[in-house]
């Protein structure tokens, strides 16, 4: 492309000629700027309205001749273990309804992405936290520290549930983007670069940043603000939902959400504009108890469908693979060695490090109640996010100091037993085995570098407690508390 330099008359002097090496310095910066920003700045930073999505012909992944055979359902879990295993089982509960098949997605690090708060109505748009989703996996890869939900989650007992289907995520990314992801796991953490290309514009096309394309992708906008769904409930599809932002919301948003009930399958089933969509992307499924109503979606149960009725009662409790259920009876059976307390104290994350008189206090009360009995020594396993060097001057340091009346177990991450069933999980490789995909059509490999063990010390621990025949005292609000309840609940550890 050829350039003029047009040079602006002065009347009080003569005419100036612009600088050769000014000029090429300039375009120079200039040509810098567009490399840096095309090859640098991901998507997500960019604005994400209607107005800057950017016109773009239609992806190759939606050529009927490259289009993958079957239905998808993608979503973007959040948050921590306890909430990002929540959504994994609302996620099953939509793919059933909608016949389509699930991307089992990895365990993200905690809090890497966060939603928001829905009862602010401040939350992230899906197609934002899908892009976080989808980079913080590709993140994981690259760090060889992936894991699974179905390497943690046991998923067998669905296996006997024909119309469940899964397929892992980086199976499904390797034959929708077209990638061998088996490179991007490396100690010198470069990807090749077409590589990398490769997976920023997959990565941007399913999470919706090019918008939603027919009988291909459809990138959902609605969330928490917007949208409860339901199942089956004819009477309320389309209703206003009780819980909506009052006055003094909406003016300080400055902008009126309106939150309605859907019903799922009639909005995204058989003669919607989605339902021909190869991949059906959602953002959060997370989803909780507000003010009469739930901030997402509110399927408890569905008496006119028999199936659906069946697999809400069989996903209410998913337990941990055989690996960490086995090592967690074995600490109990073969450390402890007979009855024990098991005590979950969450005192320095979000909402709970302002409340350690509280979350002691059921504490105190249940050893109270236990040396009431005429037991001399009381074992107690103590989970905890405390570090043991902070335990001076609390109640759990004064427990600790007692040693007649008390013995107290903790598990650490460098504990012998931690470290062997994070290598049997590892090798196990359940997420891969999902479905018919092996791992050399996902073109991964079970190469693994040693910082690739996964953190198993969290699950471990839940299994132990969920083995504490004095009892369990948890954290109140923690969503850890209500896992090992239901744990303890399905008696996991009498076999």
């Amino acid at each position: 492309m050829e350039t003029e330099t047009f040079i602006r008359p002065n009347n009080k002097s003569k005419k100036k000629q612009r600088s050769p090496l000014l000029t090429f310095l300039f375009l120079f910066t200039l040509i810098l700027l567009f490399f840096y920003f095309k090859n640098f700045i991901s998507p997500s930073l960019l604005p994400l309205s209607k107005k800057s999505i950017p016109i773009i012909p239609r992806p190759q992944q939606c050529n009927p001749t490259n289009r993958l055979q079957g239905k998808f359902m993608w979503y973007a879990p959040h948050s921590g273990f306890s909430n990002q295993l929540a959504e994994f089982k609302n996620a099953i509960l939509m793919a059933e309804i909608l016949n389509r098949t699930l991307i089992v997605p990895p365990v993200l690090d905690h809090h890497a992405v966060a939603l928001g708060s829905c009862p602010k109505f401040r939350v992230l748009e899906p197609n934002e936290l899908r892009y976080l989703v989808w980079n913080h996996s590709i993140q994981l890869l690259r760090d060889c520290r992936y894991v699974s939900m179905a390497d943690i989650v046991d998923l067998s007992p669905l296996a006997s549930y024909s119309t469940v289907r899964f397929i892992d995520f980086r199976a499904f990314v390797s034959s929708w983007c077209g990638v061998n992801l088996d490179v991007t796991c490396s100690k010198d953490q470069n990807i090749p670069s077409p590589l990398s290309e490769s997976l920023r514009q997959c990565g941007s096309l399913l999470s919706g940043y090019y918008g939603s394309f027919s009988g291909c992708l459809s990138a959902l906008k609605e969330d928490c603000r917007t949208t409860v769904w339901t199942y089956k409930k004819d009477d309320e599809d389309g209703a206003l939902d009780s819980f909506q932002p009052d006055d003094q919301l909406r003016k300080k948003k400055k902008k009126s959400f309106i939150r309605r009930r859907k019903d799922v399958y009639k909005a995204l089933g058989p003669g919607s504009a989605a339902e021909s969509a190869t991949v059906l992307a959602f953002g959060s499924l997370f989803t909780a108890p507000y003010k009469g109503s739930e901030s997402h979606i509110d399927i408890h149960e569905a008496p006119n469908d028999p199936i659906v009725q069946t697999l809400i009662k069989k996903i209410e409790f998913l337990p941990f693979v055989p690996e960490i259920i086995n090592a967690g009876k074995k600490f109990a059976l073969q450390i402890i060695k007979g009855p024990f307390l098991c005590a979950q104290l969450r005192l320095l994350d979000g909402q709970f490090k302002n409340h350690h008189k509280a979350t002691f206090l059921g504490l105190k009360q249940k050893i109270e109640s236990l040396r009431q009995t005429g037991q001399k020594q009381i074992h107690v396993f103590v989970m905890t996010d405390l570090p043991m060097a902070n335990w001076t001057g609390s109640y759990l340091g004064n427990l600790a100091k007692d040693s007649d009346a008390f013995k107290l177990f903790v598990i650490r991450e460098e504990d012998d037993l931690v470290q062997e069933t994070a290598k049997e999980v590892m090798a196990a490789g359940h997420g891969l085995k999902l479905g018919s995909v092996s791992q050399n059509s996902a073109g991964i490999s079970k190469h693994h570098h040693p910082q690739s063990l996964t953190d198993v010390l969290l699950y471990i621990e839940e299994v132990v407690c969920s083995c504490a025949s004095l009892g369990f005292v948890g954290t109140a609000g923690s969503t850890i508390a209500e896992s090992i309840e239901l744990m303890r609940k399905h008696d996991i550890c009498s076999g």
